[in-house]
């Protein structure tokens, strides 16, 4: 008759130990073959659209977002700035273009641009400079509030990335076509 100790053996411990080895063994194993499966930085680098709730940006904002390594400006332009931007004789602009062409149909409130200055790649910033608009402080070249330069060095207007309204408060930056489900 044999009889069964309560007390742990050193047969117990070798069962223990092995198995303890072994499932950090096969954690070490999957965790490169898993890791392997996520894209590689070329293509994130690429850059996939990003889908952006406007709904707490408040009324007279500019966040940044970023989208291919880029700095994105979303600006909730206030009435006012608006009625400004509209009231530019665009002939007399060094890159003439109408803000209605600058926003999407029914969304004049929201201005999406790419926050890169055309004239070196400096960022400029928000509600500075002369025109209420963007300022880049590197060589002083001033936007208005509907990313049109209007002063400096500056070739051409900020930039506007492709875009869609998927509804009134979300955006996806980086497709001009909502996707298909």
């Amino acid at each position: 008759m044999t009889t069964v100790s309560a007390e742990p053996t050193r047969r117990d411990f070798l069962f223990i130990a092995t198995g303890a080895v072994g499932a950090v063994g096969a954690a070490a194993t999957l965790l490169p073959l898993v890791s392997q499966m996520n894209p590689d930085a070329s293509t994130i680098a690429a850059g996939a659209p990003v889908e952006v709730d406007l709904s707490p940006i408040a009324v007279g904002q500019v966040v940044k977002v970023f989208w291919r390594g880029k700095p994105i400006f979303i600006s909730h332009r206030t009435k006012k700035e608006i009625d400004e931007a509209r009231a530019v004789d665009v002939k007399k602009l060094p890159d003439p273009q109408a803000d209605q062409d600058r926003v999407k149909k029914d969304h004049d409130e929201w201005l999406i641009l790419i926050g890169i200055c055309t004239h070196l790649g400096c960022i400029p910033l928000a509600h500075q400079g002369n025109y209420d608009g963007w300022f880049c402080p590197c060589h002083g070249s001033q936007y208005d509030s509907s990313g049109r330069i209007r002063q400096g060095p500056a070739p051409a207007n900020l930039p506007l990335p492709p875009y869609t309204f998927l509804s009134d408060s979300k955006i996806l930056i980086g497709e001009t076509q909502p996707p298909k489900a």
